[in-house]
């Protein structure tokens, strides 16, 4: 009988012992990853930083009353017209990272949508010793605020300090605000990085003979020169003098 089970299974190409196991099941067998082998790690999404629309804490009311200068000189932003170069400061005392705030300054002055945008200015960022037309300062609440008094400027607001300024040569910028934005951009969601453009943009805006003007009309963006710190009056918040490739303005004050 065995010999006869063993020419049926030569007969069929089988060999003794593969009758268990057809030879389809044998090719799926060794097709399957060893045990030992695992999948490649599943990498987890990252979570996009959250916005950021004020600082924590509350800065120094008055620093020392004296400023260091920025090191750094940028390229020329701008396609045409005269060169107006700028310095940056930082009030001693205000806890403030000189560098970090003249790149601040600098990414918002030569974006093509900032005041370079008209064809008609360039701007730059200069080094301390350099050639300059204006200085761009970062001073507390009360050294800022003497600072646009002396210019004439009064920077209250509900009998406190509170705006920024511009006097002759003098883009002074409230460091409360730089840190802390206003409430009606906090509540509408408003980043601090978009409050600090349109302050950079609006206090350099006087610098280069600009007035303020008003909402041109509900749900419109923000003119630059509009008073946002203080309202919005129905205009959405705007960071940029040109929207659109134009000029955003409205009615003069």
């Amino acid at each position: 009988m065995s010999l006869l089970v063993g020419i049926g299974l030569l007969v069929f190409g089988l060999r003794p012992g593969d009758a268990r196991q057809p030879r389809n099941e044998v090719a799926a067998a060794s097709a399957t990853p060893d045990a030992t082998e695992t999948a490649p790690p599943t990498v987890a999404a990252t979570k996009p930083p959250k916005p950021v629309y004020r600082l924590a804490g509350t800065p120094p009311e008055r620093g020392d009353n004296t400023f260091k200068y920025g090191k750094t000189t940028g390229k020329i932003a701008g396609t045409g017209g005269p060169l107006r170069r700028y310095r940056i400061a930082v009030e001693n005392g205000s806890g403030e990272d000189i560098e970090k705030f003249g790149d601040q300054v600098d990414a918002a002055l030569s974006d093509p949508r900032s005041w370079i945008a008209s064809g008609d200015l360039r701007l730059q960022r200069v080094a301390e010793g350099e050639s300059y037309s204006f200085t761009v300062y970062l001073a507390t609440m009360r050294t800022s605020h003497d600072m646009c008094a002396r210019g004439g400027t009064n920077t209250n607001n509900n009998g406190e300090p509170y705006t920024s300024c511009r006097t002759p040569g003098k883009v002074i910028i409230n460091l409360d605000r730089w840190d802390m934005s206003v409430p009606h951009f906090i509540s509408a969601k408003i980043p601090l990085s978009v409050y600090r453009t349109y302050v950079a943009n609006h206090e350099t805006g006087h610098e280069l003979g600009h007035s303020h003007v008003r909402c041109p009309g509900a749900g419109k963006p923000a003119p630059v020169m509009m008073q946002q710190t203080l309202f919005l009056n129905g205009c959405k918040p705007n960071p940029y003098p040109y929207v659109n490739g134009k000029l955003n303005t409205g009615p003069p004050l």
